[in-house]
């Protein structure tokens, strides 16, 4: 029940009471209600008002001190994008490292930092790759080169291109090095091709230089060897070795040169040996029929025998052909005293290929006479026979 108080005396009343009861007097309601007495404040309010208060604050500061440190953050960044500019890759990665202490989610200075360590560890490299480069060891060099391409694969732009040149330039003076010491070891010409064609990968002023010296060597090789074929009346291995000398001396005034003469001494050349051939059908006919009827002549021909007391028939023949033959085979019967054959066989002489004069033999062992005799035996050639190329 909700108390009253009397606006006379102060004493406290009922809602219901129309007198007071102390003084006596009436007590009107809305009297009695506008006399009522103020509730006094409670303090603990000040508490979360404070609180609101202190945490808007410190929200403002908060808020302040991340934009100053995101704006010092994006200066850093940009101090440190103009020391990559200017190629100075320490500065630059401290002040990276700056930006991030100040924006730990800074994305841009996360991956300058990243390409700076790289490039501070390909500048390692290099050092590493020229004191093998300077004690020869140019594989190892080569190797620590190529290996630094892995470290720039995801960065590209106008800060890379100065790290890619110096790799591009280094490599290159390691293949210099390399080709030049197979150059002092005398390669063959094949070898001089292939190193050509690796010096044409490299694109320096060193290279050119490098390049004209392995063109000369395959020019003069080439001529010589075209020379030497030419002497010999070898048009076509002449005209074959110009061609491929050609091919990596293409403006040779040299080269061009021998081609023409080749032709010119290849042309003459061949009318000459028509005319030879017309004057020589004569000849070749008569030779044809020699070396087609009466190419081979018997030598000798005997049996014998061996130490396992098997009959052994021997003989040699030589060519009076005027050229190669080949495949001779001789046909012979073995013979007794009164002239009955025993048997008859075949055996081929041998170098298989006889040229003009020269001699041939021919020899094969009977394991199934061993009962015979060799002098109650006589051997007949019966027939003798070969080929021509």
């Amino acid at each position: 029940m909700m108390m009253h108080y009397c606006p006379y005396c102060g004493t406290k009343t009922k809602e219901d009471e129309l007198y007071c009861f102390k003084c006596g007097k009436q007590l009107p309601d809305d009297l009695n209600k506008r006399l009522k007495p103020k509730k006094h404040f409670n303090r603990f309010w000040y508490i979360p008002i404070t609180l609101l208060i202190l945490f808007s604050v410190t929200s403002g500061v908060h808020y302040l001190i991340l934009q100053y440190k995101d704006s010092h953050a994006k200066e850093l960044y940009q101090e440190g994008e103009m020391k990559l500019e200017d190629e100075k890759y320490k500065a630059a990665r401290d002040l990276f490292k700056r930006a991030l202490n100040q924006k730990k989610d800074f994305y841009n200075a996360k991956v300058s930092m990243t390409f700076t360590n790289n490039v501070l560890q390909i500048q390692r490299e290099f050092d590493e790759a020229i004191v093998q480069l300077d004690a020869e060891n140019l594989e190892d060099a080569l190797t620590i080169v190529n290996d630094t391409d892995q470290l720039l694969k995801n960065f590209h732009g106008p800060a890379a291109t100065p790290i890619v040149k110096q790799i591009d330039e280094l490599r290159s003076n390691i293949k210099i090095e390399q080709i030049n010491k197979l150059l002092a070891d005398q390669p063959g010409i094949e070898d001089y091709k292939t190193l050509l064609w690796e010096a044409e990968a490299i694109k320096t002023s060193d290279a050119e230089e490098l390049k004209e010296l392995i063109r000369k060597e395959i020019i003069d090789y080439t001529f010589s060897k075209a020379s030497e074929e030419l002497n010999k009346k070898q048009f076509n291995n002449a005209l074959n070795l110009v061609e491929d000398g050609l091919k990596y001396a293409v403006d040779s005034d040299k080269l061009q040169s021998l081609k023409t003469t080749i032709d010119k001494e290849k042309t003459a050349f061949e009318t000459a040996e028509q005319q030879r051939i017309e004057q020589a059908v004569d000849v070749a006919t008569e030779e044809r029929e020699l070396n087609e009827q009466d190419a081979v002549k018997l030598d000798n021909v005997k049996t014998s025998k061996d130490d396992q007391d098997n009959i052994v028939v021997q003989g040699e023949v030589s060519s009076v052909a005027t050229i190669p033959i080949n495949s001779v085979l001789i046909e012979y019967s073995l013979l007794t005293k009164k002239g009955k054959t025993i048997l008859s066989n075949k055996v081929f002489v041998y170098p298989d290929k006889l040229y003009p004069d020269e001699t041939g033999k021919f020899e094969f062992t009977h394991y199934d006479l061993k009962n015979k005799k060799s002098k109650d035996i006589e051997v007949n050639v019966d027939k003798i026979t070969w080929y021509t190329d």
